[in-house]
């Protein structure tokens, strides 16, 4: 066993952080040879229950649970930043152009090495993410995540229709290759798959039926899409199914909405819509720095919690213009206060990280699993330095409660505050590479 000694952050209830100033945390193998958190708390009160036991000390450093990203397109990399008009064209103009290059497995294999670093440099322990119509990539991603031992969902994008040569699949093909896919990598490791029309306007109807059938063969895989992001898809989605109620009825209607089914940005929904999804188990991955950036809307988290669905964040790169969990919880502080097109919110600190951590994982699905540190869970945990850069070391010495330490990392964190990413399923599996856990 292994144990570390510092401020400790965690989620013994949902949307309720505890710091443990000095905490100590142990990590050992479960019955099944998993890393896992076997004690949590006081130092004082368990380090008598673990004598002899080497503890890493962390003096300065705080010690919180890997984040949860719910929506994020590996291929995207090299689109972030590229201005367009809104959604469609930036598709057009921008990502689909790009996504051509992933047929070759080479170019797969280096974007998804970066793609995996990046993700761990910015504390990101697990992810639910897009590779593109080409198998290659979805190889070339969960292979490199495997080598990292880093828990990831993955799934090739089918897209039969409306979409460019290069990137638009066959459809009778796209599905062979899906359930091949899923018997490679599903459940591999700490892996799993997720099936993935991209959204209805570039699926046919039998893709999407397809998809269906492949969920309810295979009722332990993840589904993924878009639902609702802007109005002009609304509207395409409202001329290619006129009889439908909604965008996110079509869904319904294929057998795409269930428990491990996540659909990101959910913004032009109605009540009707979110009772549906609360009834079926389905979630949303909110993504407000790409909602930002391409317009598209915000999305209502007083209607959210009144009709109780499930929802986390989600960075959405590269519509999102950030790999950074502390980039996207701002945003979502942002997009919660927004109070014209919306009832207005002013979302608690300890809300937004949980919406990035715990409750990301109770979304996928993954509660007690991943993204907190509660016994029993997978020890991947990020080592936090509040004092990264000079303005946030001011602030936070300032902190009179764990809401306003919480909100000054929100507000003022980037890369900079992670000093370091421990995926404990592996010694060897941290960031930066190849360096022993220390305060710097």
């Amino acid at each position: 066993m292994k144990a570390w000694r510092a401020s400790l952050l965690y989620f013994p209830e949902p949307a309720q952080a505890v710091l443990e100033t000095d905490g100590l945390l142990v990590v050992g193998p479960d019955a099944g040879g998993r890393q896992v958190v076997q004690a949590v708390g006081s130092y004082s009160a368990l380090a008598p229950r673990f004598p002899g036991l080497e503890v890493t000390h962390l003096p300065g450093r705080i010690i919180a649970p890997g984040f949860v990203d719910m929506h994020i397109h590996y291929p995207q990399l090299d689109v972030i930043g590229s201005p367009a008009e809104g959604l469609l064209p930036w598709l057009e103009n921008y990502t689909f152009p790009h996504e051509k290059r992933f047929t070759d497995p080479a170019y797969s294999a280096e974007a998804a090495t970066f793609f995996i670093a990046e993700l761990l440099r910015h504390g990101v322990t697990t992810a639910l993410a897009f590779a593109t119509s080409h198998p290659e990539s979805v190889d070339a991603l969960l292979g490199e995540a495997q080598r990292r031992s880093l828990r990831l969902i993955a799934g090739k994008v089918l897209m039969d229709q409306n979409a460019p040569d290069g990137v638009r699949d066959a459809t009778e093909q796209s599905l062979i290759d899906t359930e091949a896919l899923i018997t490679r990598w599903h459940g591999v490791d700490r892996l799993g798959y997720a099936i993935t029309p991209r959204f209805v306007p570039s699926c046919s109807e039998a893709q999407l039926r397809g998809a269906g059938e492949l969920a309810a063969r295979y009722t332990d895989v993840w589904i993924q899409s878009h639902v609702a992001e802007n109005r002009d898809e609304v509207a395409w989605v409202r001329e290619l199914y006129p009889q439908a109620r909604s965008y996110l009825s079509v869904y319904e209607q294929f057998g795409l909405l269930r428990p491990r089914a996540v659909y990101a940005h959910c913004i032009h929904i109605d009540d009707e819509d979110r009772a549906l999804m609360r009834g079926t188990g389905t979630a949303a991955a909110v993504s407000p720095t790409s909602n930002l950036f391409l317009g598209s809307g915000f999305f209502d988290y007083a209607a959210a919690d009144r009709t109780g669905f499930l929802y986390g964040l989600a960075s959405d790169v590269g519509g999102g213009t950030s790999f950074s969990p502390f980039h996207t919880m701002l945003a979502a502080y942002y997009v919660g206060r927004e109070g014209q097109t919306k009832t207005g919110v002013s979302l608690k600190p300890q809300q937004l990280w949980w919406q990035h951590t715990a409750g990301a994982a109770r979304a996928l699905g993954l509660e007690g699993v991943a993204g907190n540190l509660l016994p029993g869970c997978e020890a991947d945990f990020v080592v936090l330095n509040p004092q990264a850069t000079p303005l946030l070391a001011r602030k936070t010495a300032q902190a009179g409660s764990l809401d306003e330490l919480l909100f000054a990392l929100i507000v003022l964190g980037d890369d900079r505050v992670i000093e370091r990413t421990v995926i404990s399923q592996a010694a060897s599996t941290t960031w930066p590479d190849h360096e022993e856990v220390s305060a710097k």
